[in-house]
């Protein structure tokens, strides 16, 4: 679940821990704002839709936050591209 997701601040991501292993997506703040800069899911968890998870989590933090997304990341740009329902959040 997205429920899963949590944002560690100190380090500027979001992370998903599954089976031991850590995929993160990395941001950096501006007021209102957030720019994922990068995503990064480990290969022993390819093909699982850790990723997806990973975004749609952080996404709905963000929307919870009010803040307008920058993605940078080629990861959460084509996520939201192929998911409407969080294009409202785009900066």
């Amino acid at each position: 679940m997205s429920d899963d997701v949590r944002d560690n601040p100190a380090r500027h991501r979001f992370e998903l821990e599954v089976d031991g292993h850590l995929a993160i997506a990395v941001y950096s703040l501006a007021p209102g704002v957030i720019t994922f800069i990068h995503t990064e899911v480990p290969d022993a968890l390819a093909g699982r839709g850790i990723g997806s998870r990973l975004a749609k989590g952080a996404l709905a933090q963000v929307r919870a936050r009010g803040l307008k997304v920058v993605p940078r990341c080629p990861f959460i740009r084509g996520y939201i591209e192929k998911h409407p329902e969080w294009q409202d959040l785009l900066a």
